[in-house]
């Protein structure tokens, strides 16, 4: 998870082990049934110049942040992905602005990573997670 309780910024422990290991065990299966979607929209995200870093919010409760993209249920999927992009989490001081330029420093690849933004009752955090290949 990436949590910095004095700044309300989400870059702290970006790359722990076991927080990735946690948030890869809650969505990898349904990750699967939405990822060809959500490699296309990070495409279109990019291709249209709305961000370079796109967000994808997975959740399982409503939640106003990004724009809904695919419904629970919709594709026999148990999570609920919203699509988002840098800027609303700054916006919404996610992000503090002191922590932009490391959130894009460790940014993957979005056309390789998809960038989970995963979030289950009190536990939030960032993943990256490789899309299947073809």
């Amino acid at each position: 998870m990436i949590n910095n309780s004095n700044e309300n910024s989400l870059m702290d422990d970006a790359n722990s082990p076991d927080v990735n290991r946690r948030l890869l065990g809650m969505v990898s299966q349904d990750f699967v049934k939405v990822a060809d979607q959500l490699k296309e929209a990070s495409y279109q995200i990019r291709k249209r110049g709305f961000s370079e870093n796109p967000i994808f919010v997975a959740v399982q409760k409503e939640l106003e942040l990004g724009l809904l993209l695919i419904g629970k249920q919709e594709l026999e999927n148990e999570w609920a992905y919203r699509a988002s992009f840098l800027d609303e989490f700054v916006q919404r001081e996610l992000i503090g602005t002191e922590a932009v330029e490391m959130f894009r420093e460790n940014y993957k690849n979005p056309d390789e990573f998809c960038c989970l933004f995963v979030i289950q009752g009190d536990f939030a955090g960032f993943v990256f997670i490789p899309f299947p290949e073809d």
